[in-house]
């Protein structure tokens, strides 16, 4: 260590602290937190080993500072962002590259000299008469293929609390690096507050250093903005991942049960609001994750660990009936954050929880009453369409075994998923690995939703649900996936799921559980049980399987008639998309892989000369087992 880092940190930090950052020999590490003290100014600085004592000082510091307010349910809190940071900022959200890189379009990206010196003016003395937290985190299972140590800087104890529910402990991982510099690091100050929140939110910049793989995060308390190790660090990975031959991904882990107490393993993209926990929290199945994994091959097979162990989702219409292990854990004592729902009496309430909502309580505007406007003069309703929580799936009863398996878990099939209205039906399968990375993951659109900021109900391409977070060129990033199976003998299966289809009356085709069908659909064709009848765009169910599953599964009927409007092919609509898809491909990306368009061309090939014998929309009786 350096003279000059050596004095700052212990100039800044007190006896036992500096003594657990030295205990990490990472002369890097070392330099970071004297950086960022010189920088932000914190009047003190908290080391957080993995010790019991350490975390639990993070939460009661968390409700001493008002950052959490404790509810009547033991264990449980509530945290309120601003009305203007309520969800992830896409547009100030930002790679700051070298000059000479260009990732294309779709990536936000700014000059790195310039966004350092901006980002880093921001941080200057942001963090005056606060205490600085320094956490260390592992993504992945820990002294595993899959591990990932990370380290964090903030001043926002809901934040430093919220990572410890979501991940790992990381500070005995990280003495076992020495002087390593394979890690990651975040930089977060809420900056200036009023009322307890980020006030500068006009200001508020999220910003990835792709060559020092730190991610910068100030003027912000959201947190998809500044718990740095979810989406942020996901960008960082993501390069990783390209650079060894690996995946990291915005996907779900679930174990699927099968006939004779057998579990299969499916990874799912969905984006934000379209099914994805959900789907992860299925009842009677395994969850292993629910936001993000990393893949990889090991002994010839692909394998897949959950990068979290815990879960920030989105609480709108989570319900006894649709989602009954998370309402209960929701429910229950045990150590919750809820984020931007309405408290009343202490009880936390939401948008779609099956019970009355109250007409007033307190909410991230502040005391609200039925009829409060916003500054546009709208209604604003009682809790937030993006509210949240945060838990620790190692209390939920349908946790897997294998969550912190350090090989993983071997997966059988992979789901792409979005909220699309009119053109994909309910469940399908790829031809094979290539047709299902192109047709279905490089063309996945979904209709936005509040989880980003922004107009919600815009159909928006989402390529592996992962446009948001992709660091490396897309046709890169597309042609990674289209290799990774290159050598398997078996690659997953490739399946895509469409929770949101409408018919003409512009009402939902299916209901909210009948995803447990589809998805045991999928694991039966995992192992060769079941036909699929072959259509231009991939296999879709047989209606007798459908039926005998709707009634082993949801105890319910099903009838020719859903079966026919649900899995009808709409070829109008699926040429639109190809239209879509292919000139965003062929104009908007620079290096897109030339198989990509062969493939989407033959797609089309396929759905013109079915519609010159059949028609525009297609019942499934058309189509004959493959």
């Amino acid at each position: 260590m350096d003279d000059r880092t050596g004095k700052i940190l212990r100039d800044n930090l007190s006896d036992d602290n500096y003594a657990k950052l030295m205990r990490l020999a990472n002369p890097k590490l070392h330099r970071l937190v004297a950086d960022a003290v010189e920088l932000c100014r914190p009047a003190s600085v908290f080391v957080a080993s993995d010790a019991p004592e350490d975390i639990r000082y993070i939460r009661s510091k968390a409700v001493e500072a008002a950052e959490e307010k404790p509810l009547v349910t033991p264990g449980h809190t509530c945290h309120f962002d601003g009305p203007n940071d309520q969800g992830r900022d896409k547009e100030v959200t930002k790679y700051l590259l070298k000059p000479g890189l260009d990732l294309g379009k779709h990536i936000n990206a700014t000059d790195r000299e310039k966004g350092l010196a901006e980002v880093r003016g921001y941080l200057k003395d942001s963090m005056a008469g606060r205490q600085m937290i320094v956490r260390f985190f592992c993504l992945g299972p820990t002294r595993s293929v899959f591990a990932i140590s990370g380290v964090q800087m903030t001043d926002s104890f809901y934040v430093a609390h919220s990572e410890d529910l979501l991940y790992r402990p990381g500070y005995e991982q990280f003495k076992a690096l020495g002087d390593s510099q394979e890690y990651l690091c975040v930089l977060h100050s809420a900056g200036r507050l009023v009322d307890g929140v980020s006030a500068d939110v006009d200001n508020k910049r999220i910003y990835i250093d792709l060559d020092d793989e730190v991610v910068y995060s100030v003027n912000t308390q959201y947190a998809g903005n500044t718990v740095g190790f979810k989406k942020l660090s996901l960008r960082l990975a993501i390069r990783k991942a390209d650079r060894e031959g690996w995946l990291s991904e915005h996907m779900l882990l679930v174990g699927i049960r099968g006939p004779r107490g057998r579990v299969t393993y499916f990874t799912g993209a969905f984006p934000s609001g379209c099914g994805k926990t959900s789907t992860a929290m299925l009842p009677g199945e395994t969850i292993v994750g629910d936001d993000l994994a990393y893949l990889r091959k090991i002994d010839g097979e692909v394998r897949a660990v959950n990068v979290e162990s815990g879960i920030f989702g989105i609480i709108r219409d989570v319900n006894p009936k649709d989602d009954p292990v998370i309402y209960a854990a929701l429910t229950s004592p045990g150590e919750v954050v809820f984020s931007n729902v309405l408290v009343k009496d202490g009880k936390p309430h939401w948008e779609g929880s099956g019970r009355n909502l109250p007409d007033e309580g307190v909410n991230y505007s502040g005391p609200w009453r039925r009829g409060k406007k916003d500054s546009a003069g709208k209604d604003l309703p009682p809790a937030h369409w993006n509210a949240r929580y945060t838990l620790r799936l190692a209390g939920l009863p349908n946790l897997d075994p294998h969550l912190h398996d350090p090989d993983g878990v071997a997966v059988g099939g992979v789901i792409y998923g979005g909220r699309d209205s009119d053109t994909w039906v309910p469940v399908q399968q790829s031809f094979d690995w290539t047709h299902g990375v192109i047709t279905l993951g490089a063309s996945l659109e979904s209709e936005t939703t509040l989880a980003t900021l922004g107009q919600a109900g815009v159909r928006a391409f989402q390529p592996m649900s992962n446009l948001d977070f992709v660091s490396i060129p897309l046709g890169r990033y597309v042609k990674n996936h289209l290799d990774f199976a290159a050598d398997l003998k078996k690659p997953p299966l490739i399946f895509a799921a469409n929770y949101y289809l409408k018919g003409k009356d512009g009402k939902y085709l299916n209901g909210m559980t009948d995803k447990h069908v589809w998805v045991k659909w999928m694991e039966q064709r995992v192992h060769d049980e079941l036909a699929a009848a072959k259509t231009p765009t991939g296999g879709i169910p047989l209606y007798h399987d459908l039926k005998r599953l709707f009634r082993e599964v949801l105890d319910k009927d099903y009838t020719p008639d859903q079966y026919s409007s649900q899995f009808t092919l709409r070829v109008v609509e699926n040429l639109s998309k190809l239209d879509r898809i292919e000139k965003i491909w062929r104009t908007e990306v620079a290096d897109t892989p030339e198989v990509l368009l062969t493939v989407l061309a033959e797609q089309r090939r396929r759905l013109e000369d079915t519609r010159r014998k059949l028609g525009d929309y297609i019942p499934p009786s058309e189509f004959a087992p493959a």
